[in-house]
């Protein structure tokens, strides 16, 4: 008998060729698409776009059927709005600027979607990920994937190693324009020219400060400040602000401005020069790392303070005992960002994370 695969359909070009590789390899597939949110309501939108609209949620379905195999529809707007969207509104109240991807690939798509994959009998699950699993010293890591612009590893860093044991990523070896041929050659055309989503699925038009307004955010108008803490002019509220933001600041200081600190407690924000914002300490929180005497034994890493910078040279410098960790980087990064995640890296595997807290 085939093995049971449950496979997370969007809608997109990604998870449908992720779906129709499986099958071609003689996977039995039960499709699943999640509902994570009601867009009018979560994000005050008039109209629903994103991958988890209900017109997404009908293409996944369609493409199922057209391939062949079931498809459900699974609710999992409480478990979203408990875990990603109020721990995205709680961050940005306390001026750190979240990446909700991270929390729901953790506590979504590989929480709730394996008790799914159980209820429908399936041995394991599968997505659209551009990642590869591998394994080293008796411990299972993710793996950088072949198309290092696709690369989502970043986003996936809180798996632990039970989760990859369940897990099969078939574009890891892939590119995206092999992706594409594919989707095209089995037919899927409208997929190879459907845009891709760059906004955070809740929030379609990247209104964020409407969002939070919505969502009983309200702060108060404050004072910017330059280095040496002189009143340069007024923000609107330090949650509608992250550190090295440059556009939207509403003032003219004779140079190009960047935010360099948030003081949410003082209602104050700093601005300061694009050079700045470069550290070469990087401390963060919250850590997981998957073996902590490897790097007892090697503390060099590469490591990424966002999901579009390129991985650095570092060496650890605290252990993570107390589940915070501190890199010294070999050449200063620009803007760490408290909220956002810091990904470490050893010979392209994750070797561990945590959020940003400089």
């Amino acid at each position: 008998m085939a093995q049971r695969i449950l496979i997370a359909m969007s809608g997109g070009i990604d998870s449908t060729v992720s779906a129709l590789l499986l099958r071609e390899q003689g996977y039995d597939l039960v499709g699943v698409t999640f509902r994570t949110f009601d867009s009018m309501k979560e994000s005050c939108l008039a109209k629903e776009k994103g991958c988890c609209s209900i017109e997404s949620i009908m293409e996944a379905r369609h493409n199922a059927e057209k391939m062949g195999f079931e498809h459900h529809i699974v609710d999992f707007r409480d478990t979203f709005r408990e875990h990603v969207i109020a721990n995205f509104v709680d961050e940005y109240a306390h001026g750190r600027t979240p990446n909700p991807c991270v929390l729901c690939n953790s506590h979504i798509k590989w929480g709730a979607l394996l008790e799914a994959a159980r209820e429908y009998g399936c041995d394991r699950i599968a997505t659209g990920h551009y990642a590869r699993i591998a394994e080293h010293a008796g411990h299972v890591y993710l793996r950088t994937a072949a198309d290092n612009r696709k690369d989502q590893t970043y986003f996936l860093w809180m798996l632990t190693e039970d989760n990859l044991r369940q897990t099969v990523f078939p574009l890891g070896d892939l590119t995206k324009d092999e992706v594409r041929r594919i989707a095209a050659a089995h037919g899927f055309d409208a997929l190879v020219k459907k845009p891709e989503s760059q906004e955070v699925c809740f929030i379609p038009d990247n209104d964020y400060r409407t969002f939070l307004a919505g969502q009983g955010i309200h702060p108060q108008p404050g004072e910017y400040v330059d280095a040496a803490g002189k009143v340069v002019g007024s923000h609107q509220g330090c949650p509608f602000y992250t550190i090295g933001q440059r556009k939207g600041l509403g003032v003219a200081l004779g140079y190009p401005a960047f935010v360099t600190g948030i003081d949410v407690s003082a209602n104050r924000i700093t601005l300061g020069r694009h050079d700045d914002l470069y550290s070469t300490t990087v401390r963060a929180r919250d850590v997981r790392i998957r073996d902590q005497r490897w790097l007892d034994e090697s503390p060099q890493v590469e490591a990424r303070i966002r999901y579009r910078s390129a991985a650095t040279p570092a060496t650890l410098q605290s252990e993570a005992t107390d589940k915070t960790i501190t890199l010294q980087f070999a050449e200063p990064v620009w803007a760490p960002t408290p909220g956002q995640s810091l990904v470490m890296y050893k010979d392209g595997l994750v070797v561990g994370g945590g959020i940003i807290e400089n």
